[in-house]
């Protein structure tokens, strides 16, 4: 095509083109293919010409923080695809990192509840404990249960340069276990050229949001910086998920010589926003969508029948379940702007005595996080023949969750305590917190108050039900180093450790007295004197002290306080190998970790110690002076892994690859270590997984068509998991330590651009994912004492569920005129089963598949365009997205037999709680560059 118009053309089969009426004068000609470099040619056109060109196949050079990443190339032996920024400006839309993906081969992520931050993404089967994220090469999943929190990420979407999803076991070669795939993120360079940018978007329910971004380019070919901010608020689809949030990103590059340049890079969003944690009932978001499910039960919707006579009406109440709208959120209520309160909250800096966010209601859920993360990476050549690249890091963390502690009061869908014929509370469904009855309560004086049908007795201006805050406060050390060694053309060799160390400290702390002056706790350390009675193991309190040491305030600690740690070794080696079109890796890693855990509140029920209260002496029960300390059994724990793949290049146009993995995961945190109960799983097992994967490239001789194909099989080995039980009158542990699962499927992905005015993409996955054995489960009473028991499971031929199993997306994009792109997205789900509780499964009998969500077809719409308007050196984007374009209705999340709003437990519609996706929602923007 001519630069700088839309004229243009398709080559033939031949490679044939033309291009009539261009005027005369000087003029560039740009050829592009997919999977080729572009090439481009300015002549002098004064008539007919023949202009040829002859294109090379491209030949990708990766960064040194790329290759630091391990980011893979066309001749790595894995299936991976880039999402480019182009692809993030075009159809991220500042929703949270992982919605990006949901256009790659089996990767299905949501927003979960709508709260900003709370999204979750779920590759080939495995939930994303099992899918290593990555951001500029350093592992970010949590150090105890390998989860990832994408509201601490909030901003790293705005400062991205690109995204590699690699699926299944992946080209990284730390010690990492990453089974479902490794999301490899890379932020911008700070090389960039000069400039910057101020984009302002807008969007459906009060979404605002403000970004800007800078970049000094190379100074003195030295030095380079650039950084991005970003400010965020909105109300949210669901009642109260708002979000207030800001983020910051600094990057940097020193070229100290030829052989040492060193990056620095920080970033980190700060933020609070209301979460809507509860699924319900269908019902409860839409009646008529639930009678229009073949498996929906109406007798589980609720139902008052009147009839007789009028002297002598009858009533009948029938179902559970009353509509209470889509954007239901059961984890808020309008609360008296009349009340006052204060709260109390910390990130790194303490809110003490702050107003809460709205005058006018209260969320019981509310999560609040700052993790900032600093890398310092260092690329030092050595000589010819050896490279070393090495980071350091540190990551915090401060914040944590709220929700309710002690006796508040719970309505019931009719606004009442209700009659006892209900399957949950006292009435029909959802319930709600009463938040004016609970503070009128502690505010008032000594009583006895019922709530929940259990008799309080409490004091004067006793709060006996508050908001607390779940903290989590942490911090990690890590460093990583990887020396790279050529033996030659042909044979590379990288080895490398990987050292990270952590601490943990959980607790929780009264937020907000709803009403009262104080809430007592006689559970926590205090500072009293105590002296040993004769004849007897009880002990007594100073009598100095007064019944006032047990009550807590705003930031007080209550019901527990642990510090975890958690430290990581590991070491990899991996050899490269290539001569002519053969190329092949293999890469050996060893790691072991190591956890502790400290209860400062000590375990209750050892010590008596004589409480003086107004009327006299009360024994009660606090903490043991001698703080509990455990150790993960053996101290450390060793895993392994093997991975190797080869790829064949048959010809310019097709190249084969297939890999091989075995790899070793060592149990996460609370497998180990029961921080609540406060005791550990003897000589906890690994898991193990093995997998291989073949596939293929094909590049079409003309390069209009790019496609990769690929089969994958993944077996899950003695899957660890912890589940506290009730068996009679005892309560324990059950560990399973054989759940096998097997995940297989076949990929597609392709791309299609015979011309420069459109383009086709295409990508499908088509999974099957299964449980293959029962599996017996070793029951441990008393939370950790000798086994007595067993437990079968009964899972075999069971489908994993929590994501589709079939999933399609066809992206259409088209070229119209000079700077304007636009974007249709067609997404389809399908063979899509609920999530659920191996635990339920314990009756032989009972061996049908969870529930089976409807299918469903999203489309997406997104368009940007380059304003053909500059002033000087500004220029002027404008874009817009619109995101279920029809309205669909449909189910994005569930659960099967919910133990909480279900309605006969037989694994249908009746009994799962879901989330609905959310409906059609616009965003658009300006973005500002200069």
């Amino acid at each position: 095509f001519i630069e700088g118009t839309t004229m243009g053309a398709a080559a033939d089969a031949n490679g044939n083109y033309t291009i009539a009426n261009v005027p005369s004068g000087s003029v560039t000609i740009s050829a592009s293919v997919i999977g080729y470099e572009k090439a481009r040619q300015t002549i002098n056109l004064t008539g007919s010409t023949t202009v040829n060109f002859a294109l090379e196949a491209s030949a990708i050079e990766l960064s040194a923080l790329e290759v630091f990443a391990s980011r893979a190339t066309r001749e790595t032996p894995v299936a991976y695809t880039n999402i480019e920024k182009e692809d993030m400006n075009l159809r991220l839309a500042s929703r949270d990192i992982p919605m990006v993906l949901n256009t790659t081969p089996s990767v299905y992520a949501t927003p979960t509840g709508g709260g900003a931050g709370d999204a979750r993404v779920n590759v080939r089967g495995f939930d994303q404990r099992n899918v290593a994220i990555m951001i500029n090469g350093v592992p970010v999943n949590d150090m105890e249960n390998a989860w990832v929190y994408w509201s601490n990420w909030d901003g790293v979407g705005d400062a991205t340069s690109s995204i590699q999803m690699q699926r299944g076991l992946s080209a990284v070669n730390l010690a990492t276990p990453s089974i479902g795939g490794t999301m490899n993120i890379i932020t911008d360079p700070a090389a960039n050229d000069r400039g910057g940018f101020f984009k302002q978007e807008i969007g459906e329910w009060g979404f605002m949001k403000t970004t800007v971004g800078f970049n000094t380019g190379m100074i003195g070919n030295k030095f380079a910086f650039n950084g991005t901010l970003v400010k965020k608020s909105g109300d949210g689809f669901y009642g109260a998920t708002w979000t207030d949030a800001s983020a910051f990103y600094f990057g940097s590059s020193y070229q100290m010589n030829k052989n040492n340049r060193f990056e620095f890079y920080a970033l980190g969003a700060p933020q609070r926003h209301g979460q809507n944690l509860y699924m319900q009932n269908i019902a409860v978001y839409d009646e008529d969508f639930a009678r229009d499910l073949e498996d929906y039960d109406e007798e589980a919707i609720y139902k008052v029948t009147i009839t007789g006579p009028p002297d002598d009406l009858d009533t009948t109440i029938t179902g559970e379940f009353i509509e209470f709208g889509r954007d239901f959120n059961q984890n808020w209520s309008k609360v008296s702007s009349s009340y006052k309160g204060k709260q109390y909250w910390a990130m790194y800096s303490e809110k003490d005595g702050e107003d809460r966010y709205d005058s006018g209601f209260l969320n019981e859920r509310e999560n609040f996080f700052n993790k900032p993360q600093v890398n310092l990476n260092w690329y030092h050549t050595l000589n010819n023949q050896m490279r070393l690249s090495s980071t350091v890091y540190w990551s915090g963390g401060h914040g944590g969750g709220t929700g309710t502690y002690g006796s508040v009061y719970t309505s019931d869908a009719n606004d009442s305590l209700g009659g006892d014929d209900h399957k949950y509370y006292y009435g029909p469904s959802p319930w709600y917190r009463d938040w004016d009855t609970t503070i009128a309560m502690n505010a008032a004086d000594a009583d006895t108050f019922y709530v929940d049908k259990s008799a309080i007795i409490k004091r004067d201006k006793e709060s006996i039900g508050i908001l607390r805050n779940s903290r989590n406060n942490q911090w990690t050390l890590g460093a990583i180093s990887k020396l790279n060694y050529d033996f030659g053309e042909d044979l590379k060799f990288t080895a490398g450790v990987d050292w990270r160390t952590a601490e943990i400290d959980h607790f929780r702390e009264v937020r907000d007295l709803l009403g009262g002056s104080y809430f007592n706790y006689d559970g926590s350390e205090y500072d009293v004197a105590l002296t040993t009675l004769p004849g007897n193991t009880f002990m007594a309190i100073d009598t100095t002290k007064t019944m006032e040491n047990y009550q807590k305030g705003l930031g007080d600690k209550i019901a527990y306080h642990f510090t975890n740690t958690v430290d990581w070794l590991g070491f990899f080696g991996q050899a490269e190998y290539k001569t002519g079109p053969l190329s092949a890796f293999g890469m050996f890693g060893w790691s072991k970790i190591a956890y502790t855990y400290t209860n400062h509140f000590k375990s209750a029920d050892t010590v008596k110690v004589v409480e003086p209260t107004p009327t006299g002496l009360d024994t009660i029960t606090i903490a043991d002076p001698n703080e509990d300390k455990l150790e993960s059994n053996p101290p450390a724990i060793h895993t392994s892994q093997f991975k190797g793949g080869v790829s064949y290049q048959l010809s310019n146009t097709v190249s084969l690859f297939a890999n091989y993995g075995k790899i070793q995961k060592p149990p996460i945190f609370d497998f180990v270590v029961d921080d609540y109960a406060g005791v550990t799983n003897a000589n906890p097992v690994a898991e193990t997984f093995k997998s291989y994967e073949f596939g293929m490239h094909l590049t079409d001789p003309r390069g209009l068509l790019n496609v990769t194909a690929n089969y994958y099989n993944t077996v899950w080995d003695d899957r660890n998991i912890n589940v506290g039980v009730v068996s009679g009158e005892d309560e324990g542990l059950v560990s399973l330590r054989g759940v096998d699962s097997r995940h297989s499927g076949f990929e597609l992905e392709a791309a299609f651009q015979p011309s420069s005015f459109y383009r086709i993409d295409f990508a499908g996955s088509f999974g099957k994912w299964i449980y293959t054995d029962d599996v017996v489960g070793i029951y441990r009473p008393d939370m950790g004492a000798a086994a007595f028991d067993t437990l079968t499971f009964y899972i075999e031929d069971i489908k994993i569920g929590d994501a589709p199993q079939y999933q399609t997306a066809l992206a259409i994009s088209v070229f119209p005129i000079k700077g304007l792109t636009t974007q249709l997205v067609v997404k389809s789900y399908a063979n899509y089963y609920a999530n659920w509780d191996p635990f339920s499964r314990t009756d032989e009998g009972d061996r049908q598949q969870s529930w089976r969500i409807p299918d469903y077809n999203l489309l997406d719409f997104h368009a940007t365009f380059d304003l053909p308007i500059s002033f000087g050196s500004i220029k002027l984007q404008f874009f817009a997205h619109v995101f279920n374009l029809l309205d669909e209705k449909y189910i994005q999340d569930a659960l099967d037999n919910s133990a909480y709003n279900s309605w006969d437990q037989d694994h249908d519609a009746d009994d799962a709680e879901v989330f609905f996706g959310l409906p059609k929602s616009m965003n658009f923007g300006l973005n500002v560059r200069f």
